[in-house]
């Protein structure tokens, strides 16, 4: 029980920073593309291909602890729900430029520091 506690506390946790860092990046990018959204999610493939590198290669997360905080904080932080009705969005509006650039930009952007959380990990001493 106490692990499930863990785990809804980290989600919430992640949705609180999802909120705040989203709604701040909104605020100092505008609101013309979803840049909160692109934010929230690069960042959190970031850190979960570091943490899952970090249980599984390096031992210095236990299995359990990067549990509540890949599934708990960092799926809650992430968006995907969010990305794809703001691809919706843009396709309902006609701007299908615009909804391309955001599903590549966050597909590229997320892989791309998804290995980069891995590789820091993986190269650091």
């Amino acid at each position: 029980m106490s692990r499930l506690l863990l785990l809804a506390a980290a989600g919430a946790a992640g949705t609180l920073a999802r909120y705040g860092l989203s709604n701040w990046v909104r605020g100092w990018a505008g609101s013309g593309f979803p840049w909160g959204t692109l934010a929230v999610n690069a960042i959190g493939c970031f850190f979960f291909g570091a943490v899952l590198t970090l249980a599984r290669e390096k031992g210095s997360i236990s299995e359990d602890n990067a549990a509540w905080i890949m599934f708990g904080f960092l799926g809650a932080f992430t968006t995907f729900s969010a990305f794809a009705f703001e691809s919706g969005d843009f396709l309902r509006n006609g701007a299908i430029g615009a909804a391309m650039l955001n599903v590549a930009a966050n597909v590229i952007v997320g892989m791309g520091l998804f290995f980069a959380g891995v590789w820091i990990v993986r190269t650091a001493a």
